[in-house]
């Protein structure tokens, strides 16, 4: 049995992560705010998975048990706040809006020095503030515990362009189209097309973050075209995948 690490207080400081490097599962008895200033953090639970651009930051509550892993090399900001201060009144992780001054605040907040100064405090509290009123982001690809259900879920995470109907898809798993549908809504709060696009955003973040073409992205991750994948990544993420670059390296 693998055993957790187990640290205390989430420290609150900045690390780098070659891309591909990850952090094993660990849990801490503080909250963390997790934001990569550049490349794109994936958070692994065993509620399912978090994706993060550097227009995005992860929540991540005390006592959660999670693991990181690095696409592109990452600049990681880790603010770590007590268990009794939940600006967000969240008690599973999630992703947030990072808007231009709350990222200038994770930045500021987690340089050296570290030191409890009155300056300090004061940005502490605007930080708070700022994340209080960030909008939450249902950017989220849930872990299905159903057999079959993980059966489906496989073989897309294997090929996300893999265009078949849940039908076909239930037929090389052993349940009907209509099963696998109830399954899709209790199991993972969502319907069988949303969750294929939540994989497929959350594969071209990570493509991109490897410097693959715009076009090639796309194609791996099974649009049509490359501008309905533009379409539907400028909904989801409020820019366009070229623009995406400049933001995860800004």
């Amino acid at each position: 049995m693998t055993q957790i690490r187990h640290t205390p207080a989430a420290p609150t400081r900045v690390q780098t992560l070659a891309a591909g490097a990850a952090i094993d599962a660990h849990r801490h008895d503080d909250h963390q705010i997790v934001y990569a200033a550049r490349g794109v953090l994936a958070i692994a639970t065993d509620r399912g998975s978090w994706v993060a651009p550097a227009t995005r930051a992860i929540w991540v509550p005390a006592g959660t048990v999670h693991a990181h892993e690095a696409h592109g090399e990452l600049e990681l900001h880790l603010v770590g706040l007590p268990a009794t201060t939940n600006p967000l009144r969240l008690t599973e992780p999630g992703v947030l809006e990072v808007g231009p001054l709350l990222r200038e605040l994770i930045l500021a907040y987690t340089r050296p020095p570290h030191d409890d100064t009155p300056e300090r405090r004061r940005l502490r509290a605007v930080l708070l503030d700022q994340l209080r009123a960030s909008p939450q982001q249902p950017f989220h690809l849930p872990a299905p515990s159903d057999s079959r259900l993980r059966a489906v879920c496989a073989i897309l995470r294997a090929d996300p362009a893999d265009n078949r109907t849940l039908a076909a898809l239930g037929a090389r798993v052993g349940a009907s189209d209509r099963t696998l549908s109830r399954l899709f809504k209790a199991d993972l709060g969502m319907t069988f097309p949303q969750w294929r696009t939540q994989l497929r955003l959350y594969r071209a973040l990570v493509l991109l973050a490897e410097n693959v073409p715009v076009t090639a992205v796309a194609h791996t991750c099974g649009w049509s075209s490359t501008s309905a994948f533009i379409d539907v990544f400028r909904r989801a993420f409020g820019h366009t995948p070229g623009t995406h670059r400049d933001r995860r390296t800004g």
